[in-house]
């Protein structure tokens, strides 16, 4: 059973900064598209940020210029860079991999991983 594991989350500050990994398996890493999304909580999913296979990003408008996702080919990982968190970003943080491309959240992907806890506080 493929597992994507995601690490990272924490309790941060406004203003401050967290690094999520999410460590894949290799043929999973190179040929899918990947990418976060959030289960705020008492709201709905989100998509936060993609990365196709050939290195193409995309950003939600809300974290966009404050979060930066990338990959790192000798690790098969996935990292979300978050700089200038805020209360709005808490969150249950996923990391999830699919065949397609989708510029909007799913309900379902091929793989995801249980989620890591983002807490922001003011």
């Amino acid at each position: 059973q493929v597992q994507l594991v995601e690490s990272g989350g924490g309790l941060v500050q406004a203003g401050g900064s967290l690094r999520l990994s999410c460590a894949a398996p290799g043929s999973i890493f190179s040929t899918y598209v990947m990418g976060w999304y959030r289960q705020p909580p008492g709201k709905q999913r989100e998509l936060v940020a993609t990365i196709t296979s050939g290195g193409y990003t995309n950003y939600d408008y809300s974290v966009k210029g404050r979060f930066t996702i990338s990959k790192e080919y000798g690790k098969n990982t996935v990292y979300l860079q978050m700089n200038s968190l805020k209360p709005e970003d808490t969150a249950v943080y996923h990391c999830y991999a699919d065949r397609g491309y989708f510029s909007h959240v799913r309900e379902n992907y091929d793989y995801w991983g249980q989620g890591t806890q983002v807490t922001v506080s003011s």
